[in-house]
């Protein structure tokens, strides 16, 4: 059975739209395991998926644009897989889902999101642009856009 792609529901959203791109099953704990330096497909292995869906996650990453497929040498016939600005884009959102799972479930943490220049530990909070300040998620709403109506 083909499925259908969430952003096909019946109000514009870009919460579908994303997960279209990126909502599989392995395919964030991929984006995951680049930023933490993994780059050829023997590395991503690591993660335990089974090699076809593994295969089958990266071809869908390289076509969304996600990563970049390159050869590894002029002479190999071996890739490996870089992230594009599109991909690195997606820390904002690792991160977002790290503080929630730091925040509400329990297990150990192997690892710490740090800021490159100062090594102080990195968090996500909400940010009003046009205020210039964090606000708390009691205070954020969410409006149908002009002219959009419920279907």
């Amino acid at each position: 059975m083909q499925k259908r792609p969430l952003s096909d529901l019946p109000l514009p959203c870009p919460v579908a739209r994303s997960l279209d791109v990126f909502g599989e099953w392995w395919s964030l704990l991929i984006v995951r395991d680049a930023f933490r330096g993994a780059r050829r497909f023997e590395d991503f292995r690591a993660l335990g998926a089974a090699d076809n869906i593994l295969a089958a996650r990266l071809r869908k990453l390289v076509d969304e644009g996600i990563f970049e497929k390159r050869p590894i040498s002029e002479t190999s016939k071996r890739y490996e897989y870089v992230l594009t600005e599109k991909g690195r884009d997606l820390m904002t959102v690792l991160a977002a889902i790290r503080t929630w799972g730091e925040r509400w479930t329990t297990g150990k943490d192997a690892t710490r999101l740090s800021h490159g220049t100062t090594g102080h530990s990195v968090s996500v909070k909400a940010w009003c642009a046009e205020c210039d300040t964090a606000i708390p998620v009691d205070d954020i709403s969410v409006q149908r856009q002009p002219g959009e109506r419920r279907r």
